[in-house]
């Protein structure tokens, strides 16, 4: 086995019995042991092991299926029975929950080795990993930076080799942004694919679950055994599963010139030679223009912050959750729980949401927010009726170095290419597209909602005509 392997090939491998789950499972379990990333807050190498040994004595007794064997990550925001799950806060440090969320069911039916659970920004609110009560996960391309948030944890881990593929969740860009900056495939599903059941809500009309891996076709397997309706979740989409047979047409790919400002040079060379490799594959790419682009990074932080601060109005010392050792009264007991529980991110999103829910404040924040949501929402509506996709960036550039904004709002501008897709509930898929200063780039392919077989053929269109997905850090 080597650190680059693939879930399309692991499944091949364990098929043929070329290899067993355990030996794949120890393979990714020393690798963990040996890194300095700190991609996993949990790892738990003796359950691994025995979901390892029940995989391989199905497959001896009926023969491999689907995904049985394959060893994954998951990250730290979906609810694991018995396992402890802390959304990468103090406050959920000691919560293990009693129930599995609809995606760790899902994934225990197909089959799939839990390595362990990867490190997050806290409550999912970060784009550099950098907010964890856990500490900071390294990006395997470079020390000193980022790999890119919330889920840097699981991108980091694939990119890394210490799984061959893990879950991430994206609220306005937390699994295309990681992908991009470490070099690996990521998919953000239409908003209502995959079950927001069990999982630790931050925004709750936003967020939504997806698979990190090398490939994009990886990514299809893994959406498929994570996918589907729900009746647990009451946004879940009553929809048909993504289908398995690629489409190979040659489609109109809107270009949105909102998207192609402000890069410096050596960023844009790279994304214009993808945009020949599109060309190439007999695409046409024709100019589109989002007009309200500009609006989505202050409307997403309204609206998020505003249903985080409701969210996580829950976590109050009471029933669960971290609880203050000294209190005086029922109030001080809500006090000291929260301010020692939360950090200081995000007790800034619950005080700004908090504000623009007030009286006073609501129609002039959130509700204006929630209007021009459905004017970019617009859009993406109206660019789709003459193109079949859209091609953009991820971000303004590569990853940046650890503690390079000190202004709040200068991170939050990270999101400016990932957030309005989420505004707008589309499926979005983040494909390594090029290197600038030695630091991977991602390219981003955004499709109508629900035509995510559209998204993800187009994503392995081009990963067979490039490969920028099979570049790895300098020491793997």
């Amino acid at each position: 086995m080597e650190a680059t392997t693939t879930v399309t090939a692991l499944v091949r491998a364990l098929a043929a019995r070329e290899l067993s789950a355990l030996e794949a499972t120890d393979f990714y379990l020393e690798r963990i042991a040996a890194t300095d990333l700190n991609a996993f807050i949990e790892s738990d190498a003796e359950r691994a092991r025995a979901e390892a040994r029940r995989a391989d004595d199905e497959i001896a007794a009926t023969g491999h299926r689907d995904l049985l064997g394959v060893p994954i990550a998951l990250k730290d925001i979906f609810c694991t029975n018995g396992v402890t799950t802390t959304c990468g806060s103090r406050m959920l440090e000691n919560f293990a929950p009693p129930y599995d969320a609809t995606v760790t069911a899902n994934l225990k039916r197909a089959g799939f080795v839990l390595l362990g659970k990867t490190n997050m920004d806290e409550f999912a609110m970060g784009s550099s990993n950098e907010t964890s009560y856990f500490g900071p996960v390294g990006n395997p391309w470079s020390a000193k930076h980022v790999p890119g948030g919330s889920s840097g944890g699981s991108a980091a881990a694939v990119a890394g080799g210490l799984c061959p593929g893990a879950l991430g969740t994206d609220t306005g860009g937390s699994i295309r942004l990681p992908a991009a900056f470490c070099g690996v495939s990521g998919l953000k599903p239409t908003y209502g694919r995959v079950s927001r059941y069990g999982m630790i809500a931050f925004a709750s009309s936003l967020d939504q679950g997806g698979p990190i891996a090398r490939t994009v076709e990886d990514l299809r397997l893994m959406l498929g055994a994570i996918e589907g309706f729900d009746p647990l979740d009451s946004t879940s989409a009553d929809r048909p599963a993504t289908a398995n047979e690629a489409d190979q047409r040659e489609l109109t790919i809107g270009v949105p010139e909102e998207y192609w400002q402000g890069l410096d040079a050596g960023v844009a060379n790279t994304l214009e030679n993808a945009r020949q490799v599109l060309e190439g594959l007999g695409h046409r790419l024709v100019p589109v223009s989002l007009k309200h682009t500009r609006a989505a990074v202050p409307v997403y932080y309204v609206i998020s912050s505003a249903e985080a601060s409701t969210n996580l109005s829950r976590y109050d010392g009471v029933r669960f959750g971290h609880r203050a050792a000294e209190y005086d009264d029922i109030e001080s007991l809500y006090h000291q729980s929260r301010t020692e529980g939360f950090g200081a991110e995000v007790k800034r999103r619950i005080l700004t949401g908090t504000y623009t829910l007030s009286v006073g404040y609501y129609d002039a924040y959130y509700d204006k927010a929630q209007r021009v949501r459905r004017l970019i929402r617009q859009d993406f509506l109206d660019a789709f009726e003459t193109c079949d996709a859209l091609v953009a960036p991820v971000s303004l550039g590569p990853a940046f170095e650890r503690n390079a904004f000190q202004d709040p709002t200068e991170m939050y501008r990270q999101d400016q290419f990932t957030a309005p897709v989420s505004l707008a509930g589309l499926p979005a898929l983040s494909v390594p597209c090029g290197l600038s200063d030695g630091l991977p780039l991602g390219l981003q392919f955004i499709c109508p909602h629900f035509e995510e077989n559209r998204l993800l053929s187009l994503g392995e269109a081009f990963q067979r005509e490039t490969d920028w997905h099979r570049q790895t850090p300098p020491n793997l």
